[in-house]
C-alpha cells in the first residue's frame, strides 16, 4: 500500500471513529437522569442526536436503540425517529422502553409494516386502546401474536372482531377461548365454527347456570301473567330465564303427543323440512334455530337440545340417526363424532344446556329483523357495532346459511 493510499484511509476512518464517539457521547447525556439535565437540554441533545443518527449505519442505529431501552423519558423526535427504523432497530425500544406513550406505539403502528406490529404485540401491558389500533389491520399473525400476550388488555369491540375473523382463521379460535376479555355471548355464537376441542372449552367453561336470575326474578313471573304478558321485552327476557324449556301451548297444537313422539318419528323415517319445525316449536325454539342445530357438522349441537329439553339417551340416538349420521365405523367400533355427541351430552347439566340454547335462539331467531337479514345477506360485518348483542350473533352465525 502506497503512503498516500494509506494517509486517504486514515483520514477517512478519523471522521467515522468521531462520529461513532460523538452518537455514543449524545446517547450517554440523553441518558443522564433529569438531575443533571433539565427536559429542555434533553430535547436539544435528541435533536442532534437524531440529526447524526440519520447518516449512520444499522448496527450504530441499533446500539443507541438498545442504549436508550432502558430510559423511562426520550425526546419525540428521537422515538419517533428509531421506532420507524428497521425492525431490528425499532426492536429494543418496542419490546422494553418505558418511555413509549399508547400515541407513541399507535403512531408506529399505523407509520411502520407488519414486522413492527408483530414486535408489539409482544410487548408488555399493551393498554386496550393499542390492541384495539393493532386489530385495526385485521392481520392474523398479529392478532395471535396479541392474544398470546397475558399482559396485554383487550376491548370488548376487539374481542368482537377477533370473534367475527376467527370464522375464516381457526387458529384464532383457540387462543381467544383462553382469553378473560370473552364473554358467553361472544363463545355462544364461536361454537357454531369451533372444532371439536374448542366447543368442549365453550361448554365446560361458559355453559352458565341462570338458578341466580331465577331466584331473583322468581316473583316478576306472576306480575307479567297479571299484565297478560303484553310487555314484549319484559316476556323475551322471562322466557331466557324461566325454567321450563318446552312449549306446552305448542303440544296442544301439534300433531304427535309429545316431543319423543316427533323424535321417534324423524328416527323411523328421516327429517324433513316440516319436521325440524315441528321438532323445534315443541322444543321452545324457532323453525331456524332448530334447522341449525339440526344441520350442523359437528353434532354436538344436537346433544344440547336433546340435554335441555330433557330427551332421553335414545331421542338422542333417533336424531342422530334421522340426520344420517354413522354410529359405527366400518370395522364395527363405535364412531368417533357419535362418542363424542354422547359425551356431550352427559357432561351437560340441563340448566346450562338450556342457558346455550335459549341464547341460541335468542340470537338466531328472536332478534332477526328485515333490515338485520339484509345485513347478513349483503355482508355488513363492518357495521357490527350497530346492532345489539344478540343481532350481532346472528349476523356472525348465520352468514353461512344465507351463502356467505
Amino acid at each position: 500500500m502506497s503512503e498516500t493510499g494509506g494517509r486517504a484511509e486514515q483520514t477517512e476512518a478519523r471522521p467515522m471513529r468521531a462520529r461513532r464517539a460523538l452518537l455514543r457521547r449524545l446517547a450517554d447525556v440523553v441518558s443522564l437522569p433529569a438531575s443533571r439535565i433539565n427536559v429542555f437540554e434533553r430535547s436539544v441533545v435528541g435533536d442532534l442526536l437524531v440529526d447524526v443518527l440519520r447518516t449512520a449505519s444499522t448496527e450504530e442505529r441499533r446500539r443507541v436503540a438498545e442504549r436508550l431501552a432502558p430510559l423511562g423519558e426520550l425526546p419525540d423526535a428521537l422515538k419517533r425517529l428509531l421506532l420507524r427504523d428497521e425492525p431490528e432497530v425499532a426492536r429494543p425500544l418496542l419490546e422494553e422502553c418505558a418511555a413509549l406513550s399508547d400515541a407513541d406505539l399507535i403512531g408506529c403502528a399505523r407509520d411502520a409494516g407488519l414486522e413492527h406490529r408483530l414486535l408489539m404485540a409482544a410487548r408488555r401491558g399493551l393498554s386496550e386502546v393499542v390492541t384495539e389500533a393493532l386489530f385495526n389491520w385485521a392481520e392474523e399473525a398479529v392478532i395471535a401474536a396479541v392474544l398470546r400476550n397475558d399482559t396485554a388488555r383487550l376491548p370488548q369491540s376487539a374481542v368482537e372482531s377477533v370473534i367475527a375473523l376467527s370464522r375464516n382463521a381457526p387458529v384464532l379460535c383457540a387462543l381467544i377461548l383462553r382469553r378473560p376479555e370473552l364473554r358467553p355471548s361472544g363463545a355462544y355464537v364461536m361454537f357454531w365454527w369451533c372444532g371439536a376441542d374448542e366447543r368442549r372449552i365453550i361448554l365446560q367453561r361458559f355453559a352458565v347456570s341462570r338458578e341466580v336470575m331465577q331466584s331473583s326474578v322468581e316473583d316478576v313471573f306472576a306480575l307479567a301473567a297479571e299484565e297478560g304478558w303484553s310487555d314484549p321485552v319484559a316476556r323475551k327476557a322471562l322466557q331466557f330465564i324461566e325454567r321450563r324449556q318446552r312449549n306446552r301451548a305448542a303440544v296442544a297444537r301439534s300433531p304427535y303427543a309429545d316431543l319423543e313422539a316427533a323424535v321417534a318419528t324423524a328416527g323411523a323415517g328421516g327429517l324433513t323440512r316440516e319436521l325440524v319445525a315441528e321438532i323445534g316449536y315443541l322444543s321452545g325454539i324457532k323453525p331456524l334455530t332448530s334447522a341449525k342445530i339440526m344441520g350442523d357438522a359437528g353434532g354436538e349441537p344436537l346433544a344440547i337440545l336433546c340435554k335441555a329439553t330433557g330427551l332421553a339417551r335414545r331421542d338422542l340416538a333417533a336424531l342422530w340417526r334421522a340426520m344420517r349420521r354413522p354410529e359405527t365405523t366400518a370395522d364395527g367400533a363405535e364412531h368417533p363424532d357419535w362418542r363424542r355427541v354422547q359425551t356431550i351430552y352427559e357432561m351437560l347439566a340441563v340448566d346450562r344446556a338450556q342457558t346455550v340454547l335459549r341464547y341460541w335462539n335468542w340470537s338466531l331467531s328472536s332478534a332477526l329483523t328485515p333490515t338485520l337479514l339484509r345485513a347478513i345477506r349483503e355482508g355488513e360485518e363492518a357495521l357490527i357495532d350497530e346492532y345489539s348483542a344478540p343481532e350481532r350473533a346472528a349476523l356472525l352465525a348465520l352468514a353461512e346459511n344465507f351463502g356467505r
